[in-house]
């Protein structure tokens, strides 16, 4: 079925694609799986427009984007707060809300957090390309023409009947993540935690390190004091299958957080954030702080469970509320 045109791209901001949840199960081609890099914030901004939970949205990087609606449509924007404001006035984040034919959508730049998501009713229109809407800027495929947005651009809604009865929609406001430097991420040790020295590993653990310029939608650079192997190891090891998470630690001793955009590598990895943790990776921009913590897999496990108790509770209100209605 045909979207329906819905958005206008007036400024495509610095980094603005299409996304959804990822493309899994396609590593064993060399495919990432690409994805939104705030799942969780994805996921909220999709139930509070009455979407399923991975319908493609559009993530927008720092600042810049600004769109304008070519049609009446609800939507809400999650995630970073990047100052987002309907015509001239603030924009509530984590609400949906109704935007008339003719206003815009704009974004100038964080208050905190890193990127944006801006979700509406229907989903974004976009081709499933290997079973998923999101774009993959290496390979040139997914979300729209495979590529960032650029002004002129329209993108289409999937058709949705009646979709203002999801306006005025809003996240328990306790539930909303708090984004702030120095990060605390949770970690748990390797798989190859057993080729750094002790002193190496004290130090992962024990230093904030800082995020660097040169990171991007594929990993996370940081710097800080060397992270040292034990003797005799190599710079690196045969390449192996890697996930969002990982955390690797090439020659120079410096850390890379691993994002969505590569499917192997050839680094020993240290450590892995906890699935909990992984959204806090889409805020974290140049010049923050990043600090380990390492928990046990018990640890990691409960909260994970915390954290879909949270999502599920969530829904739960919405279908009370709509049997309200």
């Amino acid at each position: 079925m045909a979207g329906v045109n819905t958005f206008e791209v007036l400024s495509p901001g610095i980094l603005s694609t299409v996304q959804d949840l990822g493309r899994f199960g396609c590593a064993r081609y060399g495919v990432a799986a690409s994805g939104a890099l705030d799942g969780f914030a994805v996921r909220v901004g999709n139930l509070l427009v009455g979407n399923v939970e991975n319908a493609a949205v559009v993530e927008t990087t720092l600042m810049g984007l600004r769109i304008k609606a070519v049609r009446d449509a609800v939507l809400a924007v999650t995630g970073g707060d990047l100052q987002a404001r309907k015509g001239n006035e603030p924009l509530v984040l984590w609400r949906s809300l109704v935007v008339r034919e003719g206003e815009t959508i704009s974004f100038s730049g964080p208050a905190s957090g890193f990127r944006s998501y801006l979700a509406v009713a229907g989903g974004i229109h976009a081709a499933t390309v290997m079973g998923s809407r999101s774009t993959n800027l290496a390979s040139g495929f997914g979300g729209f023409q495979g590529r960032p947005l650029r002004k002129g651009d329209i993108l289409a809604v999937e058709p949705v009947k009646d979709a203002l009865r999801f306006a005025g929609r809003d996240l328990t406001p306790e539930w909303i993540p708090g984004y702030s430097t120095p990060w605390r991420l949770r970690v748990v040790w390797g798989p190859q935690d057993d080729h750094f020295s002790e002193e190496g590993k004290r130090t992962f653990v024990k230093t904030a390190f800082a995020v660097s310029p040169d990171s991007d939608r594929t990993g996370i650079r940081l710097k800080g004091p060397v992270v040292s192997r034990l003797p005799g190891m190599e710079e690196s090891i045969i390449s192996e299958g890697i996930l969002s998470g990982a955390i690797q630690v090439p020659g120079d001793g410096q850390p890379i957080i691993i994002l969505g955009e590569t499917a192997s590598g050839g680094y020993r990895k240290i450590a892995t954030v906890i699935s909990a943790d992984l959204p806090l990776l889409g805020q974290i921009m140049p010049g923050d702080e990043v600090v380990f913590e390492a928990v046990s897999m018990d640890e990691a496990i409960q909260a994970l469970r915390e954290m879909e108790d949270r999502i599920d509770r969530f829904k739960r209100s919405l279908k009370e509320r709509q049997a309200a209605l």
